[in-house]
């Protein structure tokens, strides 16, 4: 809260959800493992991917269908189906339900996330669409196909960023690769495998942090020192 009767803006992310899964599986497994002293102070909006799920999902019987894909692949990640489609998708989310300041992803959610500042930034997508500024990354990795990865790291990320990595997650040495494509990039462990994880103390206290630095970005009037992107 800023000075009275103001109120303080939060950060706005949008948030993609894993490969065959769903907005509402995301929402819940963010909001169930995450305490209200992060959550109250970002605003999150949970959005399916555009195309049903084409096969099985790894959490049937785990989460209720449906579930949802944002694009398809070959089997080496290299080959993309719908990746276009996928892109126009998103920034129609952003157009209906934004502005955002943000995204959020896990998974193939994640890895999208982390590849659109720089697809942006080329001009490939979100044209139509404010800049994003923060990123939130769970389980993630970089793109594999050779074009869209020359555009999506060719340049470092510079956007204020956070990275879960989980020690038995089969995605962790990628997560790790990843940041080297990232400009200070604030890295959060965490000791279980593939999933939205809860915080440990120390993991809380840099999250509290990310979020903290990010909300004087957005409202800087909201009180307290006034940070410039560059101060991040």
């Amino acid at each position: 809260m800023g000075s009275e009767g103001q109120i303080e803006r939060k950060p706005r992310f949008l948030c993609l959800h894993g490969f065959r899964t769903s907005g509402e599986i995301l929402k819940k497994q963010v909001v169930g493992k995450w305490p209200e002293s992060v959550l109250e102070k970002i605003d999150l909006v949970f959005v399916d991917a555009p195309f049903p799920c084409q096969g099985k999902s790894d959490v049937e019987g785990i989460f209720d269908p449906p579930y949802y894909e944002w694009f398809q692949f070959n089997k080496e990640f290299t080959e993309y189906i719908n990746f276009d489609e996928c892109l126009a998708y998103i920034e129609d989310c952003m157009i209906k339900h934004g502005p955002f300041d943000g995204l959020l992803g896990f998974s193939q959610g994640a890895i999208l996330s982390a590849a659109l500042p720089g697809l942006q930034a080329k001009g490939v997508a979100l044209a139509k669409v404010p800049r994003i500024n923060f990123l939130i990354i769970i389980g993630g990795a970089k793109l594999k196909n050779a074009s869209l990865a020359e555009k999506a790291y060719s340049s470092l990320v510079d956007c204020p960023s956070v990275h879960f990595l989980g020690e038995t997650d089969f995605l962790k040495q990628y997560g790790v690769e990843l940041l080297e494509s990232f400009v200070d990039p604030v890295v959060i462990h965490h000791p279980k495998g593939h999933t939205i994880p809860r915080f440990d103390e120390k993991g809380l206290q840099l999250m509290l942090s990310f979020v903290e630095r990010i909300q004087k970005v957005v409202d800087p009037k909201g009180g307290g020192e006034i940070f410039s992107e560059k101060a991040l």
